[in-house]
């Protein structure tokens, strides 16, 4: 039965129901809630529904209405509507148009929900399934997960979803969730929850607070939880949650709502202080199971939940008045006649509740409501700090940090609303987090406002950058906020202004600058950027000066008044050069030109003649190189020629062999033929078109012996013509000009010149070569990624530009920057190359380019992206921790460390001594770090090592040391029986008993339970056994139920066992025979009988009540009574009495009382006095104990009493003796009289104090004496041992006795050298005894057993003589 202070308490005072709509038709849905202005969401199958055309939502005050138009097969399902922290589900089901049956109303009306009986236990919510308590999870949870195809795949920060606020009813759960997207982590994303600004609720994990994480692999998505279960009011405020990453972070806010639980009536406060009976006499306990003597006033005050027990209608006072008030007007004086006018008996419990009213009320004379301690406002936004004054005209003074707060402008508006006065604060800033005070009279009233910052995050990430020594270094990188404060730091130390003067540091709005003029080795290193928010990392990289030649110029042909230029392109564009003339500097002029653009170098030379031939350099400044060309003149012969001369190509071609002309791509073709004859020949000009290939590597076309293979390459020969444009031929008188502006790829071939006239012709074949920086290669693949390197491996281009390939050129990037970075200066011979000093976990990508003669070719298509994982390190303590004949199990620690990659999981593997073959002991991997490895040969000796694995592979073993064998270890049974299980159990009939005992051995031992030596049966009793512990349950224990239980572990011959003493306790049986014995004047005397049953414990004390015969109300007079007579005192005469009796145990009070059974009636006095006839009467009475001692076991070292209660008169002298020694003189013991109550008190106890007690009373009528034996239990005290003092048949008297046992460890010795001295002593004397003196029995070990004859007690009559040697 649940508690009815903790019962759930419905949002809805209307909850909707499932229906059937037909196809077509719409469906309304209706709910109400408790209050207006609540927030309602609707879901689907767990997604939140929105306005739309099919879709509508209403709300009026609190009514709320979900509207599904057009029904269809594809609406039916389950639908949720949440308000705070309760949620109702329903559903709708769709059936066909032609099944259904014809409808008056096509929206049906469901009727409203029962209202919930408050005080039903077995409430069930099945109809609308609503969270027990608050918040439904997981979908019920204060976040929604976006099921639904719209779901972002790269959310604005880290979170996928966010906690929204919550809103919970004291008592109950609520769950917050937060998803975080782990498809781009590398590792785990670290979650703090917080409350208000500081508070780290992982600090906070228990009963009420629990921090849950998973993960789903399939969506890559993190779940964080935090649970809150039974709210309580100090829960309210605000939350956070903060989720970072090793380079992103993000928080989000949110609020909690705490509401009063809505009881079902009011409470009734004299309930909670009134003690009448109720069916069967028991006391009222209330509903928080408090003790019955100390009430907790404040929660009965505050909580709605009213008792659930029925009260008697007779004994109720009007519920009209409030006694509160009739009491806080009252004088002192009247509080007794009050409380008994209404019925209040716990008048103290009343005065102590009133007493901390009254004092509250001092405290907020000037409020009626104070600030509340903190509150927390985001930076930018506004706060209301708000109080009721119990005064509303009173003047209020605001103070912040001690100093009044002045009106100005609008950062602060002072409101006044009746008796509230508001403090509003605009644009919160840093500046505002104080400490602010509210100011009435001589009151105040404190709070702290705690402003935060939120966190700036980065918008653009800083880029690695490679320069040269020298160079001006930039980082840059822009964040979420202008003037935000950030750190710069280089390899994890925070860089100042102050080194040097080296760095400078830039803001320029929300971009931040961090710029190095001049580069050096030393500055090389990782950068990083680090805000509130997270963190920029960038690399930088410092070379030393060297300069590349991208392309070399080139040997020139040319011939008289033509141009020549030289071009050469160098790596750094900023180097300048010199041009040298066979050693000397060139001075350019009109005729020869120098230019700078870029990176391109190039010297011009117009109209060459022959003294321009020589070699040609370029110088770069700074830099120990230089680039060399030759310039050929090409000189023209001319010949005389008579007329009628046949046509004559001039060129300087021996043997009429092709000359070869190289040119590079791009660059100007010029051929100038020089031709004679007579008349003017006409000039031709071919080209042979060969097959395309991209290498033309085939023979020259005229050279000897190689015909045919030319003839299979020639397709035609085009004509060339073209007197303008791109390729064109110009013709003068004596000499032909062909020209190809940039030439292409396209214009390599070999071209024929013929010239004709009538006398006849000349031809000549001059191949042309265009030469080009290569194709770009193709993509690069990336293979054996480590943890900060990878093999990179490329194919050639497919065309190497005509010019064998010189070397390759790798640069790298990471994968979200632009900025490439190149990883060699010196060109790559290889089609591989080793990267190395990657970050781990960055996603990189790779390029390469060709580079021959020429130049540079472009770059390749970027090759994968790849993130360097390297695997992680050997698991740790792996330790063998149970062994059987087939089974071994294994457990270990994670590896210390992950890698970026994370933990996929582990692998098992063992093999036999001496064998190197491992065998996997599981397909797959697992997650846990523990395993039992199954079907393994008896007697095998073993080993077995563990692998973690992630995307990088598996990493080291960890190995066992040594061999295990395979074989079940005995282990001796052993019973392992808590401590609170060694002293007796006591629990109440009716309660549950579960007792668990841990205990060892190996193989699995038998465990068998008896009771009283007799085996356990009946189904009440249930024994459950697992291979490391025993329980013993009942599920309602009886009174039959106690006894001693023995429970016996047993493995083949060896066993162990142990002894468990159970006690069942009840409520006592009423008094018995209880009896006016006298009543004078206003008092009666009454006198009664233990009970009957005392519920197998000690009667505790009785209570006594009386009533008045007139009300028959009744009230206490004695409580905790222990004697079975008493006097009942200041009775009202002329009135009848009852009086009863309940008797008392450590269950409570018995259910029934004994009553008398006739009044006694309070006589009025006589008019006349008549004084009494006394007769002499001898008041003297032997001693006699009204209540005897009683056995007693203690515990060491704590202080004990034994007490006992004697009359007699005249008044007895009273003696305690232990053992027979008399206690008087000894200060261990204290002894007190009082009222005829004897008391012992033992100080600090040792277990040489148990032993027989007695007290004795005498006086001159008699002598009356009790005993009890008092059992000290301990650890056994060291020295004699257990021996010194045993039980005998014969023994010293015991005066000996007492001597024996008060004397310690130190005194024996000294005691046995006395002993020793005692038979001489005893043949002095001469006197023969002829049995032992009656004793207790107890012998002294170290007295000798030789003289202990017919001779001991000779001396034991001398009292004088024994205390001689008892000194």
């Amino acid at each position: 039965m649940p508690e009815p202070g903790k019962k759930p308490v419905s949002a809805f005072s209307k909850k909707p129901r499932s229906v059937e709509v037909a196809a077509g038709s719409p469906a309304v849905f209706e709910a109400e809630t408790e209050r207006a202005g609540v927030k309602v969401r609707w879901q689907r199958g767990g997604s939140d529904i929105s306005a739309s055309d099919k879709f509508g939502l209403a709300a009026e005050g609190t009514r709320h209405t979900l509207t599904v138009r057009d029904v269809g097969p594809a609406d039916q399902g389950s639908y949720a509507v949440i308000a705070g922290s309760s949620k109702v589900k329903f559903d709708l089901k769709v059936i066909e148009a032609e099944k259904a049956e014809p409808m008056p109303d096509p929206v049906p009306a469901p009727a409203p929900a029962p209202a919930e009986a408050p005080g039903v236990p077995g409430e069930t919510l099945a109809s609308a399934t609503e969270a027990e308590g608050g918040s439904p999870s997981p979908e019920g949870s204060s976040s929604a997960a976006p099921n639904g195809p719209d779901a972002p795949d790269d959310p604005i920060g880290l979170f996928v979803t966010r906690p929204q606020d919550g809103e919970v009813t004291v008592g109950g759960s609520i769950i917050f969730s937060a998803r975080v997207a782990g498809a781009s982590l590398l590792k785990p994303p670290v979650v703090k929850w917080f409350k208000g600004k500081w508070v780290d609720l992982s600090s906070k994990v228990g009963q009420h607070l629990q921090l849950h994480d998973s993960y789903d692999r399939a969506s890559k998505v993190y779940l964080f939880e935090l649970h809150i279960t039974d709210a309580q009011a100090t829960f309210a405020g605000g939350y956070r949650c903060e989720v970072s990453t090793k380079d992103k972070f993000d928080s989000c806010n949110f609020n909690l709502t705490v509401h009063e639980a809505i009881g079902p009536g009011d409470l009734d406060l004299r309930s909670a202080f009134r003690r009448t009976s109720l069916a069967g006499g028991g006391r009222r306990i209330s509903d928080s199971s408090e003790d019955a003597g100390i009430l907790d006033f404040s929660s009965l005050l505050k909580k709605s939940s009213s008792f659930r027990t029925p009260r008697d209608s007779k004994l109720e006072a009007p519920a009209e008045d409030d006694v509160w008030e009739i009491l806080r007007q009252a004088s002192p004086s009247e509080y007794e006649r009050i409380a008994f006018q209404h019925g209040v008996t716990d008048l103290r419990g009343m005065l102590k509740r009133l007493k901390g009213m009254k004092r509250d009320e001092k405290k907020s004379t000037a409020f009626q409501k104070k600030l509340q301690p903190a509150y927390q406002v985001d930076k930018g936004h506004k706060i209301r700090l708000t109080v009721e004054l119990a005064d509303p005209d009173a003047e209020v003074k605001w103070l912040k940090n001690g100093q009044e707060i002045q009106m100005s402008g609008s950062k602060y508006i002072f409101e006044s609303n009746g008796a509230k006065r508001t403090l509003t604060i605009s644009q919160c800033s840093l500046a505002d987090d104080a400490a602010y005070q509210c100011v009435v009279g001589g009151e105040k009233c404190s709070t702290e406002l705690f402003v935060k910052e939120p966190p700036v995050l980065i918008m653009r990430p800083l880029e690695d950058q490679l320069v040269m020594v020298g160079q001006r270094v930039e980082f840059e990188c822009e964040v979420s906020e202008e003037g935000a404060q950030v750190k710069w730091l280089k390899d994890g130390v925070e860089l100042t202004r102050e080194e040097t003067f080296k760095y400078r540091f830039k803001k320029d709005g929300r971009r931040h600058h961090l710029i190095i003029n001049e580069a050096t080795l030393e500055d090389a290193g990782h950068y990083a950027l680090r805000t509130s928010g997270g963190q920029a990392l960038a690399e930088l990289i410092v070379q030393e000066k060297k300069l590349e030649v991208y392309q070399s110029i080139a040997d020139l042909t040319v011939g008289a008044k033509d141009q020549a230029v030289f071009k050469c392109e160098v790596s750094d564009e900023n180097v300048r050069g010199v041009w040298l003339k066979n050693g000397k500097e060139l001075v350019p002029d009109s005729r020869i030109k120098v230019s700078h653009i870029g990176r391109v170098h190039k010297l011009t030379i117009d109209d060459v003649t022959p003294a321009d031939e020589a070699d040609y350099s370029f110088v770069p400044e700074g830099f120990a190189c230089n680039l060399s060309a030759k310039l050929h003149f090409m000189e023209v012969k001319i010949d005389f020629v008579p007329r009628q001369e046949p046509p004559k190509i001039h060129l300087d071609c021996p043997g009429r062999k092709p000359d070869t002309i190289v040119v590079v791509a791009g660059n100007k073709l010029r051929l100038d033929v020089p031709i004679s004859g007579d008349p003017a020949p006409t000039v031709i000009w071919q080209k042979t078109v060969t097959q395309g290939k991209k290498v033309p590597a085939g023979p020259e076309p005229d050279a000897p012996g190689d015909a045919g293979a030319s003839d299979e390459w020639v397709f035609d020969k085009k004509l060339l013509c073209e007197t303008e444009g791109r390729v064109r031929v110009e013709t003068t008188k004596d000499r032909s000009i062909f020209t190809v502006e940039g030439a292409e790829k396209e214009d390599e071939g070999v071209y024929t010149v013929t010239v004709k006239n009538p006398v006849g012709e000349d031809q000549v074949n001059l191949t042309v070569k265009v030469i080009d920086v290569p194709d770009a290669p193709a993509a690069p693949k990336i293979s054996n990624v480590g943890e900060d390197s990878c093999t990179v491996q490329w194919e050639p281009p497919a065309y190497d530009g005509g010019q064998p390939v010189l070397g390759y050129i790798l640069e790298r990037k990471k994968k979200k920057s632009y900025r490439w970075m190149r990883l060699n200066f010196d060109l790559l011979r290889d089609l591989r190359h080793e990267a190395r000093r990657m970050i781990e976990g960055v996603v990189y990508e790779m390029r390469v380019y060709a580079v021959n003669a020429i130049g540079m070719s472009r770059p390749s298509p970027a090759s994968q992206p790849f993130m360097p994982v390297g695997p992680p390190s050997e698991p740790t303590h792996l330790t063998v921790e149970d062994i059987s004949d087939t089974t071994v199990s294994l457990k270990w620690r994670p590896p210390e460390r992950e890698g970026a990659g994370g933990l996929d999981g582990y692998s098992v593997e063992y093999c036999q001594e001496g064998c190197s073959e491992w065998v996997a002991a599981l397909q797959g991997l697992t997650e846990r770090t523990s395993m039992l490895v199954k079907d393994l040969p008896t007697g095998a000796r073993l080993l077995f090592r563990v692998r973690a694995h992630n995307v990088a592979g598996p990493g080291a073993p960890a190995t066992t040391k040594e061999p295990v064998t395979v074989q079940e270890i005995l282990q001796r049974p052993r019973l392992q029986l808590p401590r609170h299980l060694r002293q007796t159990i006591q629990r109440r009939v009716g309660e549950p008993v579960n007792l668990l005992i841990p205990f060892q051995g190996k193989p699995r031992p038998q465990v068998t339970w008896t009771k009283e030596g007799q085996p356990l049966t009946g189904e009440e009793v249930s024994i459950r056994n697992s291979p490391t512990d025993t329980i013993l349950f009942i599920r309602a224990a009886r009174r039959a139920h106690s006894g001693t239980y023995q429970v016996t572990l047993r493995i083949e011959n060896m066993e162990d066992k142990a002894t468990l003493v159970l006690q069942i306790v009840d409520k006592p049986s009423p008094p018995q025979d209880i009896r006016v014995t006298e009543a004078w004047g206003f008092n009666v005397a009454l006198e009664w009988k233990p009970p009957q049953d005392d519920g197998n414990t000690e009667i505790s004390g009785y209570t006594v009540q009386k009533a008045d015969k007139k009300t028959m109300e009744w009230f206490t007079v004695l409580e905790h009574y222990r004697r079975t007579h008493c006097v009942v005192s200041e009775l009202i005469i002329g009135n009848g009495y009852y009086f009863r009796v309940f008797s008392h145990n450590m269950v409570g009070p018995s259910d029934q009382a004994a009553t008398t059974k006739e009044p006694v009636f309070i006589p009025r006095p006589g008019i006349t006095y008549e004084p009494p006839n006394y007769k002499a009467l001898d008041f003297s009475e032997a001693p006699s104990f009204t209540h005897p001692l009683v056995n007693r076991s203690i515990i060491a070292g704590y202080n004990a009493t034994l007490c006992c209660a004697v009359r007699g008169s005249p008044k007895p002298k009273i003696s305690w003796f232990k053992n027979g020694l008399d206690l008087g003189e000894d200060a261990r013991f204290r002894m007190f009289s009082k009222q005829g109550v004897l008391t012992l008190e033992i100080r600090k106890p040792c277990t040489y104090d148990g032993g027989v007690y007695v007290c004795r009373a005498t006086n001159l009528q008699g002598e009356a004496q009790c005993e009890c034996r008092l059992e000290v239990r301990g650890e056994e005290p060291t020295g004699p041992g257990p021996g010194v003092l045993e039980k005998a048949g014969h023994g010293l008297d015991s005066a000996i006795l007492g001597q024996a046992a008060a004397l310690a460890e130190g005194a024996m010795t000294a005691m046995s050298r006395r002993y020793n001295r005692m038979p001489t002593m005893c043949q002095e004397r001469g006197r023969k005894l002829d049995k032992p003196p009656s004793c207790c029995g107890y012998v002294c070990k170290c007295v000798p057993w030789g003289w202990l004859g017919a001779s001991v007690g000779q001396c034991i009559d001398n009292e004088q003589a024994w205390g001689d040697y008892a000194d």
